[in-house]
């Protein structure tokens, strides 16, 4: 009898046309590190009385279908997790590479469906109704650069054979933290010992009375982004913005000697006056718990820029 591994481990991914209803084709073959995706259902205990010490059987709860993905930030597949969190991009470039602009602000997010699949049970597991809920990641000076994809799906159906075909290949072109850079204003910020990201769709489940326990959808509520960089300090420049409460423009940039690139813009960032401790004879170190909010000029809160040579996400 064979026993799952996570080495063999699968993941496939197609968008929805209707919202909980899995494709029946178009699916790709997704990178990814580890998930904790997954439908669980809860038991109830009894609360009856007059049946001795010995509780009544326990009744189930309402189906609840989400969990994490951790993916590496390429050039390539990363794009499909930016269209779920922030729409549909806009693409430019009537050949290779292209740009695609991806937006922060949009009322309706694309669901998709994903499959894990564990052929050596085997157990494919297909979950529609996926939104993201957020997406973050952390930029440092060395280690695997990864992201962390928070997930809200409908439903869970499981099937010992895979529902999503022959997926179509992902051709990996991983950046690494060597690849990253932090501006601010359009100028490289010295001293930065790492950065936080997080963008996040605050979903709100649509949690109805249903024979299946299932929910209806989830929709997206007001966004943010957020997130904090750890700085040597050695001036005066981010402590005076944020005693003055004035705003600026932060971008987080990866780039490959072959061309593609990711860039996330927040075109107004606001920053919080920070304690800065005196911890011991080392270096001294600022956090500055950072927030974006919408720009006039741009009328949007970020935008993210992936330039590769897929024609279109």
């Amino acid at each position: 009898m064979a026993r799952a591994q996570g080495a063999r481990a699968q993941m496939a991914l197609a968008f929805e046309t209707t919202y909980g209803t899995p494709p029946a084709s178009g699916y790709t073959k997704m990178p990814f590190a580890s998930t904790t995706l997954g439908s669980e259902q809860p038991l109830q205990t009894s609360e009856l009385l007059g049946y001795g010490r010995d509780p009544q059987a326990p009744i189930k709860d309402a189906v609840t279908a989400d969990g994490n993905v951790v993916v590496p930030i390429d050039a390539d597949a990363f794009g499909f997790w930016l269209k779920a969190g922030f729409g549909a991009p806009s693409t430019t470039g009537a050949e290779a590479p292209y740009t695609h602009t991806f937006t922060s602000g949009n009322w309706a997010l694309p669901s998709f469906s994903v499959e894990t699949g564990m052929p050596e049970v085997p157990r494919y597991a297909m979950y529609s109704g996926c939104m993201v809920d957020s997406l973050s990641w952390q930029m440092a000076r060395s280690g695997l650069l990864t992201a962390t994809v928070s997930l809200v799906a409908q439903g869970e159906e499981v099937d010992t054979v895979s529902a999503a075909g022959v997926p179509a290949p992902i051709t990996l072109q991983r950046f690494g933290h060597f690849n990253g850079a932090v501006t601010r204003n359009g100028a490289d910020i010295g001293n930065v010992v790492s950065a936080d990201i997080t963008y996040a769709n605050n979903l709100d489940r649509i949690e109805t009375i249903r024979a299946d326990g299932k929910i209806d959808g989830a929709d997206p509520s007001i966004a943010a982004l957020t997130g904090n960089i750890v700085v040597r300090f050695a001036d005066q420049t981010l402590v005076q913005q944020a005693i003055n409460g004035e705003a600026c423009a932060l971008e987080f940039t990866y780039t490959l000697a072959t061309g593609e690139s990711l860039t996330l813009a927040a075109h107004a960032v606001y920053l919080p006056r920070p304690r800065v401790e005196i911890s011991g004879p080392q270096g001294v170190q600022a956090t500055f718990d950072w927030q974006a909010a919408s720009d006039p000029n741009e009328g949007h809160m970020c935008t993210v820029a992936l330039i590769n040579d897929r024609e279109a996400y």
